[in-house]
């Protein structure tokens, strides 16, 4: 097999050494172009064609969301962003992947050696085979209609991809959306800018969720990341409860963790699972499709990494499927069908 092509576009020299060095120790990887400046990284797109690019978010002349935005517009191809974990960079981070970049790895701190780059090589490798297409979804600029009936709480987990379809999803959401949770597979600085970043581009309330809170109508809540899962507890009222534990299904928030929390209230939950790499939440969502739930799944081709849908559907936890466009508008209508509680 041929190795997967690496374009490293970073104004440090230093740095595009750095990762150069890490990714050639890798078989599966060749570096083919480095870039200091999106001019640069422009003509090395055109004249390399790599299969992957590693994009710094501070360039000079043209920044790169900028040179990213307009890669996603002209020759859309897998991104792996490279930043610092300070505040401005992980919101510049966030932004990022919401304009389409795969996956986010933080640049070692100065004088900490290369140990922060410990999953650089993974990273770009598992990246370089995510699809990425050029036609995306156009973001929806009219008001969703509110005043509707919704019976049910809406449980939405994913990972690689899925800050740009959480997005959009929530862009169908009305003011008075069902009660929200979301697990999504990101460090807990980035669920913290994640958070912050949408609340003012939907229209229901967005925050990181706190324990104890209630599930109420027109509220999104947000798994914090760290050292928590987001599970939910309680019988007529259900709320939120952090579970700080070991990871579950190789992760911590967990999308299995969240689903399997609510497997005793199933018939009043509808489950989807989204873009990203591995299973996660493909057990818990079998099993709150055995106990009653509705669920749904983000098609393969709308998928930036078609694993976690992949191995639901493989195990039996999927009902349906919705193109990206349609997962916001899917939801709400599985959230409006009548509770059946089930004989115990």
């Amino acid at each position: 097999m041929k190795p997967l092509r690496v374009l490293i576009v970073d104004d440090s020299a230093t740095m595009r050494r750095l990762i150069r060095s890490i990714l050639e120790a890798d078989r599966r990887l060749e570096v083919v172009a480095e870039a200091g400046t999106a001019r640069e990284a422009r003509d090395a797109v055109n004249a390399h064609r790599p299969d992957v690019m590693t994009l710094d978010v501070e360039m000079p002349n043209m920044s790169g969301l900028e040179f990213l935005q307009r890669v996603m517009k002209h020759r859309p191809m897998p991104v792996v962003m490279v930043s610092t974990l300070t505040r401005k960079g992980s919101d510049v981070a966030v932004e990022a992947m919401a304009l389409g970049a795969v996956d986010c790895v933080e640049k070692p701190k100065v004088g900490a050696g290369s140990d922060n780059f410990s999953r650089l090589a993974d990273t770009v490798a598992l990246a370089a085979r995510a699809q990425v297409s050029l036609s995306r979804p156009v973001r929806s600029k009219t008001i969703p209609q509110q005043n509707r009936r919704f019976r049910r709480i809406c449980m939405i987990g994913g990972s690689t991809g899925a800050v740009d379809a959480i997005e959009r999803i929530l862009q169908r959401f009305p003011s008075d959306c069902p009660p929200t949770l979301i697990t999504q597979h990101m460090p807990e600085p980035f669920l913290v800018s994640f958070a912050a970043r949408l609340d003012p581009l939907v229209q229901p309330k967005v925050c990181l969720a706190e324990d104890g809170a209630v599930l109420r109508t027109g509220q999104v809540m947000i798994a914090p990341g760290g050292e928590y899962h987001l599970n939910v507890t309680g019988k007529a009222e259900l709320r939120v409860k952090l579970h700080q534990g070991p990871h579950v299904s190789g992760h911590r928030p967990s999308v299995d963790s969240m689903f399997l929390s609510a497997v005793g209230h199933a018939p009043r939950i509808v489950a989807g699972i989204l873009t990203g790499m591995g299973g996660d939440g493909a057990i818990g969502m079998k099993a709150l499709r055995d106990a009653g739930a509705k669920t749904l799944g983000q098609s393969q081709q709308t998928c930036v990494v078609f694993g976690m849908p992949r191995v639901a559907a493989e195990m039996g936890g999927v009902e349906e499927w919705a193109d990206l466009d349609q997962v916001g508008d899917a939801l709400l209508r599985l959230c409006e069908t009548p509770v059946k509680m089930r004989a115990t």
